[in-house]
């Protein structure tokens, strides 16, 4: 995990709910910010994944029943 993605969970108190998603959508979620060439999308792919992170039922933009809050 890039240090700027665990530096944000941390700061966000959000790195137990990004461990309690299964490992397929940490995996994407990562891959997916990586991916990005310019630092500015992997800032803004950051955000969504913390929100998402936030709401706990949504993955990638979409409800998403399994990652819902307890």
């Amino acid at each position: 995990m890039p240090d700027f993605v665990t530096q944000a969970l941390n700061e966000r108190g959000l790195m137990a709910a990004y461990k309690d998603r299964p490992a397929y959508q940490q995996n994407d979620y990562l891959g997916w910010i990586n991916q990005a060439k310019r630092q500015e999308t992997k800032e803004k792919r950051l955000a969504q994944m913390l929100v998402e992170l936030e709401a706990g039922d949504v993955y990638m933009n979409m409800k998403h029943a399994t990652s819902a809050k307890k």
